[in-house]
């Protein structure tokens, strides 16, 4: 899965905060991703990332 900094992820499992979509903001072995409604930053490894993916929503940077 091509995933990029900048990409908007909508998740299969919303947060606690009731948000599912999520900036991408670091690509590599992990992932750093921030929540788009109460800003939480996480850092989690790749696998586990893009297998919790549902879509793409928003392209970013290529």
């Amino acid at each position: 899965m091509e995933v990029h900094v900048g990409d908007i992820l909508e998740m299969r499992k919303v947060h606690p905060c009731g948000g599912k979509t999520w900036t991408v903001l670091r690509v590599g072995m992990d992932f750093k991703v921030r929540c788009n409604v109460c800003g939480h930053e996480r850092m989690a490894p790749r696998r586990k990332i893009e297998k919790n993916i549902k879509r793409i929503i928003a392209k970013g940077e290529e």
